[in-house]
């Protein structure tokens, strides 16, 4: 195998492929049995299509004896270092010739191939926490030698506020799903018998207690774990978590949640968070000093160090939402692990994020609603399934939906791709991932996948589409147009101070900020809401917008029915969950009042479910996509939302007002 491959090394030519690793140009190698390879000349790579992949093991018998060794687990002696073989596809310019399946999505697993590196868990944990309360110990000594200040006081608040939320967090969270959100705790009788099972099986193999089982009746997917430590933990799906994934995908899920609890997720997430709120105490305590500092001296020192403060909190809220995304990707491998299959956890993620899971309308099994759409299985009716919804990750709702004639369930892997490319090509999705807690979809699906390969298995999904554009002057204009308002607010008083000669505020200061405030925010509510067309869209293509963020909306009319409210189960939820033939989408309602949102949920939102309504509205992606609701109509009634028109007329307002203050300057 060497001497071959160094023969064709010696030949090379361009190739029009991308390296996957580096997204440079290829080389074309033709080895001596006539199959084309391509080679990164930048990692010494050789990357193959199935095809040649194929070929390859028929032609060149060494080969194939050098990757069945591996798959026996054993590497024969070699006494030069062998090229590196990979069996990733490289990424051609060329779409496939059927867009619902691609072969490279059919490409051979290799067991032994390497995995994708994550950072060691423990060594990252000591790391971690250790340089947190390093920081802490370092504030707290400035503040404490230098000013003679009562730090102490500001730490032991903070540290009795997180040791007392730590303490009873479970027990009121327990309190809170049975009355707010009517959550059932399950008995091992109730839990479905091939969840119990499995459950069983890890939790012995991890020398852990069985977690109690909570659910709750709202057709929005969701799951999540909470609890001290792994024999106290609960772990809580919904009744549309089960409905929309099989029995596998739904253990996979639960063995993502299995692995926060061994990983020790729960305790160790409680003391990193503790850092930025010691950190926050400080800072409001020093704060509040400077308006008692009894010298000029004394008051700038503590001014320095309150910014400082300030800033290590910012810092380490960051370091935090980091340690968290590092956590969730070892949870996905101990789930790919104690399945055997990665594959189950990446589907139920790719029916879940992004709302592919493909079903048959016209299915002639048992349990099956008029409309077609698969309910509950018998073990479901039996346990009465229930479900709940964390409210701070309220719009991160799981959606699904029938994507064609493929196999009941299974995902369209054109349209997961499609759905893909916002997390992979809109510099929007880092934005997002570096302020949030859990690792972009995409990116925990590549790592997946290549867990896939390393064990043996068939890897779910391999993203092969080469980026046609840039998207960062989109970017540049929505960040731009988004943080527009604030910058008028700063840099206009700014301007006339300097042109006045900084004689202090000025009425014309006050007109002209006001004035160009208004307008700026005339100009980003135009952006964000335009009115002209509303088209008629499927959630399936939606998905595959790329040129959408926040603040860029795509302007659309959806159709479908309520399955649920944004939080599952929540009585106090104004959002809705709507399902149409190509998947289910979050919906957004707002109003200018928070109270009148309040009402709107408790008296009305309930009365939507299972019943078809129109929406008119803008979807967004944050990186979660959702619609912005316009208008909504059920049943012949029109609710609207009045937050975009009241944005405009409060634009206008400050125009009208800062220019009439400007005049009388």
């Amino acid at each position: 195998t060497t001497h071959n491959l160094n023969l064709a090394l010696e030949n090379r030519t361009s190739s029009d492929k991308l390296s996957p690793r580096t997204g440079n140009a290829m080389e074309t190698i033709t080895h001596p049995g006539g199959i084309t390879i391509e080679h990164c000349a930048d990692t010494g790579g050789l990357w193959f299509d199935a095809r040649e992949y194929t070929d390859l093991l028929s032609h060149d018998k060494y080969f194939k004896l050098d990757i069945d060794s591996n798959h026996a687990g054993s590497a024969p002696e070699q006494s030069a270092p062998e090229p590196v073989v990979a069996t990733e596809p490289a990424v051609t310019v060329q779409p496939p010739t059927n867009p619902k399946e691609s072969a490279l999505d059919k490409i051979p697993a290799v067991a032994g191939l390497a995995l994708l590196g994550l950072p060691n868990l423990y060594l990252r944990s000591v790391i971690t926490i250790l340089g947190l309360y390093t920081v802490v110990g370092i504030v707290l000594l400035i503040g404490g030698e230098l000013l003679g200040l009562p730090v102490g006081f500001a730490v032991s608040a903070a540290l009795f506020v997180v040791t007392l939320q730590f303490l009873i967090g479970p027990f009121m969270m327990d309190l809170t799903l049975r009355w707010l959100y009517q959550a059932k705790w399950l008995s091992e009788e109730e839990i479905p018998p091939s969840m119990h099972s499995f459950m069983v099986r890890v939790c012995q193999e991890k020398g852990m207690s069985l977690p109690r089982i909570g659910m709750i009746d709202d057709g929005a997917p969701q799951a999540f774990t909470y609890g001290h430590s792994p024999n106290n933990a609960r772990i809580v799906i919904s009744r549309g978590l089960l409905e929309l994934l099989d029995e596998d995908e739904a253990n996979a899920v639960v063995a993502h949640e299995i692995g926060h609890a061994v990983h020790w997720d729960m305790f160790l997430m409680t003391v990193a968070q503790s850092v930025p709120l010691i950190l926050y105490y400080v800072y409001r305590m020093l704060i509040r000093s400077l308006r008692t500092a009894k010298d000029s001296k004394n008051g700038q020192a503590n001014a320095v160090i309150a910014f400082g403060a300030f800033i290590l909190y910012i810092v380490s809220e960051y370091v935090v939402l980091w340690f968290s995304r590092t956590r969730e990707y070892h949870a996905d491998r101990f789930a790919g692990t104690v399945t055997g299959n990665p594959s189950l956890l990446a589907s139920a993620l790719a029916k879940i994020a992004y709302g592919l899971a493909g079903q048959e309308k016209n299915s002639s099994r048992e349990g099956v609603e008029e409309d077609g759409l698969e309910v509950r299985s018998a073990n479901m009716e039996a346990i009465g399934a229930l479900g709940i919804f964390d409210n701070r990750t309220a719009s991160a709702v799981a959606i699904a939906g029938y994507s064609g004639p493929s196999k009941a369930g299974e995902v369209d892997r054109g349209h997961l791709k499609g759905a893909m490319r916002w997390d992979l090509w809109n510099p929007w999705a880092k934005w997002f991932e570096l302020n949030s807690t859990h690792p972009l979809i995409a990116e925990r699906l590549r790592f997946l996948s290549n867990q896939s390969l390393h064990m043996g298995c068939e890897p779910y999904v391999v993203f092969d589409e080469v980026q046609p554009e840039s998207y960062w002057d989109e970017f540049f204009i929505d960040f731009v147009i988004y943080i527009a308002p604030v910058l008028a607010l700063i840099l206009i008083p700014l301007a006339v101070g300097f042109g006045q000669g900084y004689i202090g505020v000025s009425q014309l200061m006050v007109g002209l900020t006001m004035g160009i405030v208004g307008l700026a925010l005339l100009f980003k509510n135009l952006f964000c809401h335009p009115r002209k067309f509303f088209p008629e869209m499927s959630v399936a293509a939606l998905l595959k917008k790329v040129k959408v963020s926040a603040v860029r909306p795509v302007p659309c009319t959806v159709q479908g029915k309520i399955i649920g409210r944004g939080v599952p189960g929540y009585i106090f939820s104004e959002d809705f969950v709507m399902r149409d033939d190509t998947g289910i989408m979050f919906l957004d309602y707002r109003q200018p009042l928070a109270l009148w949102e309040l009402f709107f949920g408790i008296l009305k939102a309930g009365t939507f479910s299972g019943k078809e309504v129109t929406v008119e509205g803008w979807y967004r992606r944050a990186p979660v996509p959702y619609v912005e609701i316009r208008s909504i109509t059920c049943e012949g009634n029109v609710t609207k939302s009045y937050v975009p028109i009241l944005n405009r007329i409060t634009a206008i307002a400050l125009m009208v007002i800062g220019f009439l203050v400007t005049l009388g300057a």
